[in-house]
């Protein structure tokens, strides 16, 4: 199957969106009157896809105005011209007819809402956040935004919270999906991000994804690996997951697992690469240290039980290893030891240890967020990492673990410019002094001004809210009534001591507990740059103008600022401030391995990979041949990695149960996830007609074995109740997705169906990142 069939098969079609000319209902919507787009008679604009992280060029066609038609960028590197079934409706995406147009703060009944200017929503603002940081200092205000925010967003947040207003309370919607894959590069390279590209996907041969949809979540990147297969077909395709879906249809091999096993799979594979002598002795003794942490199951916690379930701070500790010891610690993950914890065949363990240990064939892991979302996320980072270290297939065309993102600029946006509780920029974080000295320099404020303790983490930080440790916070672009787990402990009402401001430009739950509204402009309404997950910046001017008095994010903040007595944070012209700001923030990485693209270039480009250095760009980091910091004629140079004498580290991270297992009470696993149609939590595609029809509800699928014992079948009711709370749905058996006996999925896309209320706070010990994959519920017959 080649790519346009693939996408064809998952529900588009190819070529130019006109809405105009394809649906009735958008022809109001986008050109009242017309009745048919010509593609000469508009004016197209480039830029990246606002959904996913895979970054998909589009060009975007307007008339008076509007955005009337979208297409494939066929320029583009990352798509070459195609999109998936979100991607080809992405304009309908801003003409909603709930679009939040003015400011509006909730009246003193707590339920009406009246309109107020721009100045006074910015004035009310900075007065919360002055009053606070007077009465109760800079811990006690916070900003949450996302994956979603452009670069400028990002970094206008990250300057006004950590230089201007001294705190560190800046976190992401992005620690709830990628925060362990950053630690698991930082803990094993000292920098962030992959080392290789999307040529990968025509480079290589055996493609093992780990717990990873990507037919689904991912499909133009998904279509690369087929086209390539359909050219060459002894690549192979091999699906680790925990039930059936699309993606499995597409492999040669299927590897079911029971849930949280992987580490032992992971572990098990380590075991039988040393049993059959396929390790590379001769890159690990130039390139490689060993490396362990605690490893205790009762010191480290899972941060939703006792004390932990206010304030969860563990901190790892690392210590030196050897070869020998490593060799030793993995020698118990035998394949019937690691077959009886998993459930996977013996047969299977070893098929997987010989495509990794193959030297003739190159390999390419990919995940998202079944290893990241996870109690133990940054280990199995690791653990897969550790498998291309071990056997030398790393930093090379066609083999290279890869992790995938499910946000725009979640790359871009949260872990280059590092907007979260701990970093800074291009790698910096607050804990170090040389590297606060550096930003200090940068943004021209007193030495000390940046806090060395880092802030609440994502799921601390709205405990702290709700404790009222934190007084105001602000949240951007994301939607977290929806999304952070065990969602009771968020429910709030208005008047109850605590300031919360939304941005958004749809209502949604998040909205609804809010104190204050305002509305923002989206995707090219405004300027803005992405970063997606091959280290592609990606730049976009501004096309169209938004809705009523909606405004883009970065400019709310840097308004707030001045109001504060901040504005030379941002000193700048108000009509030009885009490029001087990029620029800015460009200058942290430069001449340290993270060297974007200049302002000037990326505008000129269809984006650059990082790092960018006499404008050219890196495909592959680490690399003799491709990376300019290595001088090595070949092999590879782990040049970040300071700290490990410039050697890449490998981790001995053993097999730890989850935080919850079914038991006689609650005997079903419980996983939750996304789906094709729809992103996130649906506040963008439930209000495209096509998409919402297309999967108009949540659901929840059964076994159909399980069905049977239930007496159940599609469309009937059941209730799900974990220890954390309970909801109706319907059921769904044989969809797309099958999951085995004794696990449900729900997808998370629906407002109406709060599956977070159900699942667990438990989180990753080094990450911080919550663990919606794994939690124990019941299924009744309704």
């Amino acid at each position: 199957m080649d790519r346009r069939r693939f996408i064809q098969a998952l529900g588009t079609g190819t070529g130019i969106v006109a809405f105009s000319q394809a649906h009735k209902d958008e022809a109001k919507a986008f050109a009242e009157g017309q009745s048919a787009i010509n593609p000469s008679d508009l004016t197209w604009g480039k830029a990246p896809c606002r959904y996913c992280g895979t970054g998909c060029g589009v060009e975007a066609g307007v008339k008076d105005g509007k955005v009337m038609a979208v297409r494939g960028d066929t320029a583009s590197p990352v798509n070459k011209g195609l999109l998936c079934v979100k991607g080809y409706h992405l304009p309908a995406m801003l003409y909603g007819k709930d679009r939040l147009t003015h400011p509006m703060k909730r009246g003193a009944d707590g339920k009406s809402w009246e309109k107020i200017s721009w100045d006074d929503a910015l004035d009310l603002i900075a007065s919360k956040y002055q009053e606070a940081l007077k009465e109760s200092g800079p811990e006690s205000v916070a900003i949450y935004g996302s994956g979603q925010w452009t670069i400028f967003d990002g970094y206008a947040a990250l300057k006004w919270f950590k230089g201007g207003m001294r705190s560190n309370n800046i976190e992401p919607n992005a620690r709830l999906c990628m925060a362990s894959a950053v630690m698991g590069f930082v803990t094993q390279f000292q920098s962030d991000e992959p080392m290789g590209c999307y040529e990968d996907f025509e480079e290589g041969d055996d493609f093992i994804m780990w717990g990873n949809n990507m037919a689904e979540m991912h499909p133009v990147l998904f279509s690369r690996i087929l086209e390539s297969k359909r050219k060459k077909p002894n690549v192979r395709i091999i699906d680790l997951a925990t039930r059936r879906t699309a993606t499995t249809d597409y492999a040669d091999m299927y590897v079911e697992f029971r849930p949280g096993s992987d580490l032992a799979i992971a572990n098990g594979i380590l075991h039988l690469l040393i049993e059959s002598g396929k390790l590379d002795n001769a890159f690990i003794k130039e390139n490689i240290v060993f490396k362990r942490g605690i490893e205790d199951l009762e010191e480290i916690g899972f941060g939703c039980y006792g004390d932990q379930a206010e304030h969860y701070t563990f901190q790892d500790k690392t210590r030196d290893s050897s070869i020998d010891e490593f060799k030793k610690l993995v020698s118990e993950y035998t394949p019937a030891h690691v077959s009886k914890i998993s459930g996977v065949p013996e047969a299977q363990l070893r098929s997987l240890a010989e495509m990794y240990g193959d030297q003739s064939r190159g390999t390419i892991s990919l995940w998202c967020m079944g290893v990241n979302q996870h109690t133990r996320g940054t280990w199995m980072n690791n653990l897969i990492t550790n498998l291309h270290l071990v056997t030398g297939k790393i930093s090379r065309p066609g083999s290279n673990p890869f992790s995938l993102t499910g946000q725009p600029s979640a790359c871009g946006t949260v872990r280059e410019v590092g907007t979260l509780a701990n970093r800074l920029p291009a790698d910096m974080v607050v804990t170090k002094k040389e590297h606060r000295d550096i930003a200090e320099k940068i943004w021209g404020v007193p030495e000390g001004t940046i806090p060395a303790k880092p802030g609440y983490h994502a799921t601390d930080m709205f405990r702290a809210f709700m404790r009222g440790d934190v007084k105001v916070m602000w949240v951007q672009t994301t939607n977290p009534w929806v999304t952070m787990p065990n969602l009771h402990r968020i429910d709030r009402k208005p008047g109850d001591g605590r300031f919360l401001i939304v941005s958004d430009i749809y209502p949604t739950p998040t909205t609804e507990a809010a104190d204050l509204v305002l509305p923002a402009a989206a995707w090219i309404e405004r300027e803005g740059a992405f970063g997606n997950s091959e280290r592609r910046t990606q730049h976009f001017d501004k096309l169209v103008e938004p809705p009523g008095e909606a405004k883009e994010d970065a400019w709310q903040i840097i308004e707030v600022a001045k109001r504060m007595g901040m504005g030379h944070l941002f000193p700048w012209p108000e009509d030009a401030w885009h490029k001087p700001m990029f620029e800015e923030y460009r200058s942290f990485g430069l001449g340290h391995g993270k060297d974007l693209a200049s302002y000037d270039q990326l505008r000129k480009t269809r984006g650059m990979v990082w790092p960018v250095v006499d404008g050219k760009e890196t495909l592959y980091r680490y690399a003799a041949g491709y990376d300019p910091y290595v001088k090595k004629s070949k092999g590879v140079h782990f040049y970040k990695a300071k700290g490990y004498g410039e050697k890449a580290a490998v981790w001995f991270r053993p097999y730890h149960p989850p935080a919850e297992e079914p038991d006689a009470d609650y005997p079903f696993w419980l996983c939750t996830g996304r789906v094709l149609e729809h992103w996130h939590t649906g506040s963008l595609t439930r209000r495209v007609k096509q998409l919402h029809q297309a999967v108009p509800k949540a659901y929840v699928e059964l076994n159909r074995a399980d069905a049977t014992k239930l007496s159940v079948k599609s469309g009937d009711r059941v209730k799900l109740v974990s220890r954390r709370g309970s909801m109706e749905m319907d059921v769904k058996v044989d969809g797309r997705g099958k999951p085995p006996v004794g696990s449900v999925f729900v997808p998370f896309f629906d407002e109406h169906y709060l599956i977070n209320e159900l699942t667990l706070d438990a989180m990753c010990n080094i990450s911080k990142q919550p663990d919606y994959k794994k939690c124990a519920v019941r299924v009744e017959r309704v």
